[in-house]
Parts: structure tokens; sequence; C-alpha cells
């Protein structure tokens, strides 16, 4: 077992799956579950619970796909506005439909689109017409008139009435979505609406990972919600509805506990009286039954806090978030007690880009670059930048070779290779430097190992860098982000730029 390992899949997909059954149960056979979150690759929940699985909700799915179909979500507004997610770098329509492709390929389908929020945008009718062309049932839902404070118009033919019902066959009926926004809640209560006036007792429920209800409001876990969510100013609060109405604590979030009352009142109106007396009712979330070592998950979860700090700070130099966004980080630090320097990987790339002072030559006279990684068994690596070399190429480098046991002054690519490289980049396409980034370094390194038995043996050793922890004290160009985001590392790194700034000058 891996020493990150601190949460147990199989655990966490039995409790899960039985709690979403019983859920169904209690509507009549008929649920509208609300997937907050990322669907696949959630890659938060595998840094803070290690050994989460960032598929695993996708086999859930999977367990219970017979019982089970599930609609896609997506704000009309932000596929007009062309808005990009951080994390994959693509806009949010063509999220959705990587969405589609990646639910096919898991042996799974999407039953129907909702374009939530139309208005006739003009990209929003023409991706509309991309996805029925390709045989997908879409359907496109008005901005809700009343929401949220004239529940009469809300819950009426002007309100609900007015968008199209989606036919649907089964159970339980998943609704998704590519980010915050996308109209997942609005949807489900227009189905609840129409169906109940069809005479179907359909019900509502929330599956949403963070915060954790069950474990304490303070808990690492929880704070690592918080400084993930920074940005947009999210904050964890003891549910007070629940401490009211059971006595007991349960921890949520001030956007949930905000809206609860809205959402209760709607849905007392469509169905005579809802079920739920507090948010976390609402919820249908087993995550925290399937830690099973605190204290790992406790450090890890700290550690994810570190790394949004580092990330904010380069997002605010690149004019992507405010200055409150990294204040917030700061203080989710000092409350957790941790600090840029508690992140290993931090000395050792600085270290290693002071050391890079002390090499000359052309090509190295600019800028110093320093990495460092953390391999799964704890041991730090170390890279630099030459004139050779970009400081993540030889930081990757170094990393297989220790880990196949290649010793240092044995070379990885042959030396054809190597200046073919160079002679493309300064010769034919005039780059500014021939030093090789780490994207261009992989492609090399695959094809010296076609002829070298030692390429090929740390060639094999690449997927063992998957979730390994790495610090640059440059932020990465493209051809490293590239190669770094391949590989699976969790990255941050200094605000600094090897050109100098970032627009480069």
């Amino acid at each position: 077992m891996s020493y990150r390992t601190g949460f147990d899949n199989e655990k966490y997909l039995a409790d899960q799956s039985d709690a979403i059954r019983e859920r169904v149960k209690k509507f009549d056979n008929k649920l509208y579950l609300e997937f907050g979150g990322k669907l696949l690759w959630d890659y938060h929940a595998a840094r803070v619970l290690p050994g989460y699985d960032p598929n695993v909700k996708m086999r859930l799915l999977q367990r219970l796909k017979d019982e089970a179909e599930i609609i896609l979500c997506i704000y009309a507004g932000h596929i007009e506005k062309k808005k990009v997610r951080a994390d994959f770098g693509i806009t949010y329509d063509a999220d959705a439909i990587k969405l589609i492709r990646d639910v096919k390929d898991w042996g799974l389908g999407i039953c129907a689109v909702v374009i939530t929020r139309f208005e006739g945008q003009p990209a929003a009718q023409i991706f509309k017409d991309k996805l029925e062309r390709q045989g997908v049932r879409v359907y496109t839902h008005p901005f809700t008139k009343g929401y949220p404070t004239d529940i009469e118009t809300i819950v009426s033919d002007a309100g609900y009435g007015a968008n199209s019902y989606i036919e649907t066959k089964k159970n339980l009926i998943i609704v998704t979505g590519p980010g915050p926004g996308s109209g997942k809640l609005a949807t489900c209560l227009s189905q609840i609406y129409h169906e109940h006036r069809r005479g179907i007792k359909s019900g509502y429920a929330k599956f949403e990972t963070f915060p954790i209800w069950s474990i304490p409001l303070k808990h690492p876990v929880n704070i690592a919600y918080e400084a993930a969510t920074a940005d947009i100013r999210d904050f964890n609060m003891i549910d007070p509805f629940h401490l009211e109405a059971y006595k007991e604590t349960a921890v949520n979030y001030n956007r949930d506990v905000e809206v609860f009352p809205v959402i209760k009142r709607i849905l007392d109106r469509i169905t005579g009286e809802s079920m739920y007396k507090s948010p976390t009712d609402m919820g249908v979330n087993r995550a925290g039954f399937g830690i099973v070592d605190d204290a790992r998950v406790s450090q890890a979860a700290k550690q994810e806090a570190i790394r949004r700090f580092f990330r904010y700070n380069c997002e605010y130099i690149m004019g992507l978030v405010d200055k409150g966004t990294v204040e917030r980080a700061g203080m989710i630090m000092d409350e957790m007690g941790v600090k840029p320097e508690d992140r290993r990987v931090v000395a050792h790339a600085r270290q290693a880009a002071e050391e890079a002072k002390t090499r000359k030559g052309k090509g190295n006279e600019g800028s110093f670059c320093g990495a460092a990684i953390e391999l799964d068994d704890g041991t730090i690596i170390t890279g630099k930048n030459s004139p050779l070399m970009h400081a993540s190429s030889s930081l990757v480098f170094n990393a297989v070779k220790h880990l196949a046991g290649i010793p240092d002054r044995i070379p990885l690519l042959c030396p054809n290779i190597i200046e073919s490289v160079r002679t493309l980049k300064t010769d034919i396409l005039d780059a500014r430097t021939a030093s090789i980034d780490l994207d261009e370094a992989l492609i090399a390194l695959t094809i010296s190992a076609l002829n070298n038995a030692t390429a090929q043996m740390a060639l094999e050793k690449l997927p063992e860098l998957k979730g390994c922890e790495v610090h640059m004290t440059h932020i990465p160009t493209p051809g490293d982000e590239a190669g770094l985001k391949r590989l699976g590392v969790n990255l941050t790194t200094d605000t600094n730029f090897s050109s100098g700034s970032y627009l480069g000058i």
C-alpha cells in the first residue's frame, strides 16, 4: 500500500451506492440526484483523500447503471462567453462534449442535454445544432420566472411549466454539468414539477463530496475545500437548520445553507410537504466513512491548502484572480498552521535554482530555474535548467533514472536526436533558445528507447511519477506544463517567469 493511502474506495462505493438506493425508495422509486463537483477526474478529492480514485464517481454509476440515466446541463452564458475550465484548459461546451464521450467510454450514456437560461444566444444555438446532428437529445430551458422569491410564479405554468419536460425511463436520474452555475438544481426541480402534475411522486437529493458533513467543521479536509473555493469565497459552517431540527451538528457550506429555505418552499409547494428539514438532509454523501487513516488525510489536506496558495499567487500575477483571493488563501494556511515552506519540494527546488547560478554558458545567463519532485517513497529528486534542457526536463530524467537504478553519468538521449531537436528549434522554427522543454524531451526519450535499452528502462518508470509532488521556481512554459500535466504530477510554482515577466518584457 502506498504511504499516501488514507481512503478506502471499496468501502465508500458500497456505502454510497446503498445510501443512494435507499434514498430512491423514499420517493416512489423516482429520484433526481444532483451531482455536484466533477463526474470524472476529481483530482482535488484525490489529493485531499489519499487513495481516492479520481474516477470513483463513474465507478459508482457503473454499479447503478441498470437503474440510472444521466442528464447533462450547461449554462448558455458559459457557451456564449467561451468560459474556460481552469483544470482542463478547455471551454465549457468542449468539456460537455468530452464528458459525453467519456461517459460512453465507461459503458454509460447521456440521455439528454439541457441548455439552461437559454435566450437564443448564437453560440449556444450552434452547440445545440451540433449535438442534435450527432443524435443527442437537446432541450433548452429559459430563466425561471419569479426565481428565487416568487414561489407562486416559479411553481406554475409560467415558471417551471415553461420548460420542456424531459422523458426518462429509469428510477434514478443523475443530473450533472461542467462546473458550477450550470442549472442542475433548476433542471431537477423543473422535472419534479412536471412529474407531480403527471402523478409521478419523484423527489430530489444532492450528491456533493465537499464539505464532508460527518467530520468536524475545522477538519483539515473541510478547510481545504475552503482553500479550493477561495476565489468564489465559499465558507463552511454548522448547518443551523440541522442543529435546530435534530440537535446534531453537521457541516455544510454557505451557499447551500442560504438557498435551503427557497428550495424547501419550492418542494413544499410542488409535493405538498418536503421530507427535508435541513440542507444536510438533502445530501447523500458517505465520503467521510471512507476515510481509514485520519492522520494521513489531514496531512494531505494541509498540503492542498499550500498548493492552492501557490496556484492563486500565480493566477494573481496573470490577472486571473484578485488580491482578496490570495489573502484568503493565506489566511486559510494560517488557520491550518502551515506555511509555504512546509511543502517539502519548495526548499529543494529553490536550492537547485541557486546551484544553477554557478553554471556558465550560452543560454543560461538570463534565468536560473530549479525544480524538485517528491517520489512515492519520500525521496526528493531535483533538476535545474541548462543550455541543454529546461529544469522540468532535467527533473523528470533524474527522477526516472533514480527509479530505474540508472547511474547519473549515463545519458538517456542519443546525441544525434538531441542535435536534431536543437537544430529544428533554432534553425527552422527560430526559437529563442535551443534548450529542450519537457514535452520535447519526452518525445525524444521515446524515440531513443527504440534502440537504447537504458532509455527504455527509464521510459517504463514514467507512470510512477503520477501523483508525485513537484515544485518549480518558475512558471512553466507551455511545453513544460503540457508534459507535467500528462505525467499527472501535483505541480506548484513560484511567481517567476523564465522570460522575466508574464508578458515577456
